[in-house]
């Protein structure tokens, strides 16, 4: 059993080890906690002590496999949550982020085991996120930025990078959800703000929503 805590470091980090593919630093932790890097240092004793991560000073942390298996298991439990929210309480997808924060460190097992066999053990979240299952793997999928296509490429979108309520309750105003097929019809390489098509509507969108927009190309 470990505390809130424990588990909201272990997943941050789990979360940073994907961006870095490496260690992760003190200030990366604490940026990403919202908290001084004494405390991150005071955490990463305590998570060292237990076996959950390796700690190397001037390099940073890195996750054990029992610590790598702990954080996944946070986040199956926030993403099973969110998809229970979605589809079986008909809360919108800018709605559910923080209560799964709450959900997600229930510690009954048989609980989330029957959730997952409950909603068909789906692969992916309402934001397009994948669900790891009960070992801690992640089923894996080709995608790309938006940002990253090119005038008169297509994409299905799959996936979002931000999930702040801001951004969600934005593109729902763009009708733009998981499945939305989006088309360039132009990109403006001096800012990298683009014109596309979704359905039969044409708008701008900036080169930072094109950037936080996840999608697949034929």
């Amino acid at each position: 059993m470990y505390s809130l805590a424990e588990e909201n470091y272990l997943k941050a980090i789990y979360h940073l080890e994907q961006q870095t593919k490496g260690e992760v630093s003190t200030n990366a932790i604490a940026e990403r906690m919202s908290t001084k890097p004494s405390s991150v240092t005071d955490m990463i004793r305590k998570l060292a002590d237990k076996k959950l991560l390796s700690y190397k000073r001037y390099k940073g942390a890195l996750l054990t496999s029992d610590g790598r298996k702990t954080a996944a298991n946070v986040i199956r439990k926030h993403r099973l949550w969110e998809v229970f929210l979605v589809e079986k309480l008909n809360f919108h997808w800018d709605e559910v982020h923080e209560i799964a924060e709450q959900l997600e460190h229930i510690k009954s097992e048989e609980l989330i085991s029957r959730l997952d066999k409950f909603l068909g053990s789906p692969d992916f979240d309402p934001h397009g996120d994948p669900i790891p299952d009960k070992h801690g793997n992640v089923k894996r999928t080709e995608k790309k930025l938006l940002s990253e296509l090119n005038k008169k490429q297509r994409g299905v979108c799959v996936g979002v990078k931000e999930s702040s309520s801001d951004f969600l309750q934005y593109l729902d105003k763009k009708k733009i959800t998981i499945g939305t097929k989006v088309t360039v019809l132009g990109k403006e390489f001096f800012d990298g703000s683009m014109v596309i098509q979704v359905g039969r509507d044409q708008f701008f969108i900036s080169k930072k929503i094109a950037e936080n927009l996840y999608v697949q190309t034929n």
